[in-house]
């Protein structure tokens, strides 16, 4: 009898035994499994730049822009860089946001060294790309190898926000059909319109992809574009011409940069370009060269607000 027993204890005990264990185990496995979910977060990816894939912060958080451009790209998906070269610095539509950001020159490698960045953009034909890529993952556009709604994806890709991209392109393609009825209705549906800029002593037409509002005027608003226009400067994006030759290339309604310090705008006295229709009508618009001369979507939006009341003022 007391055989029995003792055996019957025993195997109440061990019963018990590897209860616990199970226990225990399933404890230690539940924390583990706990532990490896809360750490599951990559810190860094995959980014496919057109120059092959280069791994970037998942999350990147200390952005140095080192091409004129996509500063504002940044800001509207609300990441304010720490560097920037010194062309965002005049632009006025991003109306003060960019005041404490330093700015880099091609020759002050140290100080961005010193800024500790974790991704550095510019453009594809920056000579110090090499150098760049020693101090942070480094990705490179060309600049006219995307359009202005596909380039703000595409950053929006590289910094971990293409959902709030795509969310602001589908918001101003709504806004842009909007205001291209307006203008039509008050302008006409074939109304068309040059925009023109000098740099230095050289003249320039854009073209319809090449900032100074030209995205909002051809694309957004469907401005038609001066035949001569068409042909030889929406392929190259400008064209240096003469002042000689400025009525060829002239719309309904010309659009005229200034305000830069590169600006000569004395083209404007001469005969040839006061005999231009346009002109004439009143139908030239000056635009400042130095907030015009960006795409990104903060500048685009106030070019939008800008050209329209413009085009449709009074009338």
């Amino acid at each position: 009898m007391k055989i029995h027993k003792q055996s019957f204890f025993l195997r109440l005990i061990a019963v018990l035994l590897v209860g616990l264990l199970a226990g225990c185990g399933g404890q230690t496995g539940h924390k583990t499994n706990s532990g490896t979910e809360s750490n599951s977060s990559p810190k860094t990816r995959i980014y496919h730049s057109e120059n092959g894939d280069i791994e970037v912060p998942a999350k990147p958080k200390r952005i140095a822009v080192l091409a004129a451009t996509y500063a504002g790209n940044l800001l509207k998906l609300g990441i304010t860089p720490i560097a920037v070269n010194e062309w965002p610095k005049g632009n006025k539509f991003y109306e003060g946001k960019l005041d404490d950001v330093e700015v880099i020159t091609t020759d002050s490698l140290e100080k961005l060294l010193a800024l500790e960045p974790d991704l550095i953009i510019t453009y594809s034909n920056d000579k110090n790309i090499k150098k760049y890529s020693e101090i942070a993952p480094t990705v490179s556009f060309t600049y006219d190898k995307y359009n202005y709604l596909e380039q703000h994806i595409e950053i929006g890709k590289l910094v971990g926000k293409e959902k709030e991209a795509r969310a602001w392109v589908e918001e101003w393609q709504m806004k842009a059909k909007a205001a291209k009825k307006k203008v039509q209705e008050v302008i006409g549906e074939d109304a068309s319109a040059t925009v023109f800029e000098t740099f230095g002593k050289d003249l320039y037409v854009y073209g319809k992809n090449w900032g100074r509002g030209t995205e909002v005027i051809y694309q957004a608003l469907g401005l038609k574009a001066p035949k001569k226009v068409e042909q030889d400067v929406f392929g190259p994006g400008y064209k240096a011409i003469s002042a000689e030759v400025i009525p060829q290339y002239a719309g309904d309604y010309i659009f005229v940069g200034e305000g830069a310090e590169t600006t000569d705008n004395s083209f404007m006295e001469t005969d040839v370009w006061k005999g231009i229709p346009a002109v004439q009508k009143n139908n030239v618009i000056p635009f400042d060269s130095k907030s015009f001369y960006f795409n990104d979507p903060i500048s685009l939006e106030k070019e939008m607000e800008f050209i329209v009341n413009a085009l449709t003022k009074g009338k």
